[in-house]
Parts: structure tokens; C-alpha cells; sequence
């Protein structure tokens, strides 16, 4: 197959370039120019040390959504997953769209996560690694894409794909993975966010009783279940447990008791079609990228909703996703309301 793979410039992808090139395939590579902190030279050393060309693809006029729906989250007292929807929107759908555009049969990343078919759909699956999983990252792919894509890394481990890299001479083998938002380096994702919309207004903290116990900095600042950096003393430990756009309210108590029952909106469906009806399935459900998987009923709407009750009380914030397995396997997932 003649298959474009997305460059980085770190080990995974020059890697998975390199494996694919071992198997007989036609590869050829393409970084995106997301914003001004892509790191293009890097992943155009990472291709010549792989020996394959490279193909630069402008996407920084698609890539303004991902930085415009990640302000507005915070704004309105949600805490975004960019990476999420730059995966969905931007990043493989370019990729994707540009590859068959150009006369290659595939895309391939360096992501770790497996592809299965079940009943004729397409469908992501826990990888090897269960330290670099990221199907939690990929959940919003759509069919047309998850047919046409290829992921080289679904076995072997992170160390072990280093040590190859290495035998091989690739120059990203012990490059050190990113860690930060990939538009903010820095990590300073407030003072971003004041830039774009100007500074986030100071407001009350407030009890479970909504008595007024002192003063915020600005929504922006805070997130459901923060218990540090949050400038003020009470005596006792105290969590963020609830964030109020419209009265900008942080309301802060000493239990951060988990919930049992999640909404979802804006659900999308891998490994299983969506409803005609409202259903009910019983499922695995990740609430955070890091998060344990954790038993949850799933009611399941036809208009793209879904109610999860969940087997024991978790943590969550809105704004993040919420990914449900059957057997390590992807069925759906959508937005935490």
C-alpha cells in the first residue's frame, strides 16, 4: 500500500514510518503547520533520518477552531480536551483528506491504540501498551477515517519501540515525549485565554450553602475537583465543586464526593451503530484519559444524548469526555455536561 503517515517529529511516528517501510508499504510522511510552535524542522530531520519524503500541509486557518472552542470552554466553566478535538477535526480529517487527494491508499500515526472490525464497522482497541493507551484521544473518528487507517504501534511498549528506533538509526529515538498543550509550550493556559478575551473578572468563592467565604481570581483559573493553587485559606482542605459562569461563582467545599449518574451530549459511535431508539448497555466508561475504567449502565438517545449510572461515585469536570469499552474495544463517547 502507498501510505502517508502524519510527522511529529518524535520517536512514535518516525517510527512507525519506519516499520511500515519494513513491511513492504510506499510511505511517505506529512507534518502539519498547526500554529507557530510546530516543530517542522525537527519532523523533517525525524523523516530524512527514516529516509522518506516529506510533505508540509498548511493547516493553521483549521486549526483557529481548536483554539477558539478552547477558550470559549473555559470561559464558560468547562474544562476542554483540545487534543480531542483537534484529532476529529483537524488533525486526521487533513490528513486524511490530503492522502486521497494525492493517490495514497492509507494514513498511518504514531498513536498507540489497535483497529478491529465488528459487524462490519471500524473500531479502536486498548493497545499493547496500557501505559501510552490513547484510544480515549482518537474516540471521535469517524468510519470514513478509522477504514483508512493504519497504526503501527498497537504492539510493543514505549521502551521497547525506543530501543528499535535507536538500532535504527531514527534521530527522534531519544527525543522526550510533550507533555504541554501542543499551541502552549509554556503552559500557561490563563494567560492565554486573557489574552484572546481579555482578563476574566474577579468574583466570589462560596460555600455548598452559597455564603460568600472569599474572593476568586476568575473563572478561568479553576477547575471541578482543584484543591491547590487556589489562593485562599479556610483552616481545612477544600475542593472546587462547582464553577458558575453566570453569577462567577467558585463554589468550594471540604468533600469532593463523586457522582454516580454523567450526561453526555454530542455522543458519537465507534464500535457499535447509534440508536434508532432509546437503549440501555451495560459498559465500561473512562471519564478522564488517565481515569481507571469503571462499570456504568448507559442509556442511550437517539438525538445524540446519553445518561450514564455509574457502578461507584467518580470524579469528573464538564467539558471532558467520557469513552465507553466493551472488552477494551471503543463503542462511544461524548461530552461530560
Amino acid at each position: 500500500m502507498k501510505i502517508l503517515v502524519g510527522i511529529s517529529g518524535g520517536v512514535d511516528s518516525a517510527y512507525a514510518a519506519k516499520k511500515l517501510m519494513l513491511e513492504g508499504h510506499e510511505v511517505e510522511g506529512a507534518v502539519l503547520i498547526m500554529h507557530q510552535h510546530t516543530e517542522v524542522d525537527a519532523a523533517h530531520e525525524a523523516a530524512e533520518s527514516v529516509g522518506i519524503r516529506l510533505h508540509e500541509i498548511d493547516c493553521t486557518c483549521e486549526f483557529e477552531e481548536i483554539k477558539r472552542n478552547f477558550v470559549n470552554e473555559y470561559i464558560n466553566a468547562r474544562t476542554p480536551n483540545p487534543c480531542i478535538i483537534c484529532n476529529e477535526r483537524v488533525k486526521f480529517r487533513i490528513l486524511y483528506d490530503y492522502a486521497m487527494a494525492n493517490g495514497f491508499d492509507a494514513i498511518a500515526t504514531g498513536h498507540y491504540a489497535r483497529l478491529v472490525s465488528l459487524d462490519g464497522r471500524y473500531a479502536l482497541a486498548m493497545p499493547e501498551d496500557s501505559r501510552k493507551e490513547q484510544t480515549y484521544m482518537l474516540y471521535r473518528l469517524p468510519q470514513e477515517i478509522l477504514s483508512r487507517l493504519v497504526l503501527p504501534l498497537a504492539e510493543g511498549t514505549k521502551s521497547e519501540i525506543r530501543s528499535m528506533a535507536e538500532e535504527r538509526g531514527i534521530s527522534a529515538a531519544n527525543r522526550e515525549d510533550s507533555q504541554e498543550i501542543c499551541f502552549l509550550p509554556e503552559g500557561n493556559h490563563t494567560e492565554y485565554i486573557e489574552s484572546v478575551a481579555g482578563k476574566s473578572p474577579e468574583g466570589d468563592f462560596v460555600d455548598y450553602q452559597g455564603k460568600i467565604i472569599g474572593r476568586h481570581k476568575g473563572i478561568i483559573h479553576y477547575t471541578v475537583g482543584q484543591r491547590k493553587g487556589l489562593g485562599i485559606s479556610l483552616g481545612e482542605r477544600v475542593f472546587v465543586t462547582e464553577i458558575d459562569p453566570v453569577k462567577n461563582t467558585v463554589t468550594l467545599s471540604p468533600n469532593m464526593s463523586g457522582k454516580i449518574t454523567v450526561n453526555l451530549s454530542d455522543v458519537v459511535y465507534s464500535g457499535m451503530p447509534s440508536p434508532t431508539e432509546e437503549t440501555e448497555v451495560i459498559l465500561d466508561v473512562k471519564l478522564r484519559y488517565t481515569a481507571p475504567l469503571v462499570k456504568a449502565t448507559a442509556r442511550l438517545y437517539p438525538d445524540g444524548r446519553a445518561t450514564l449510572t455509574l457502578a461507584s461515585p467518580q470524579k469528573f469536570a464538564p467539558g471532558q469526555s467520557a469513552v465507553l469499552y466493551r472488552d477494551g474495544v471503543v463503542m462511544l463517547g461524548g461530552f461530560i455536561e
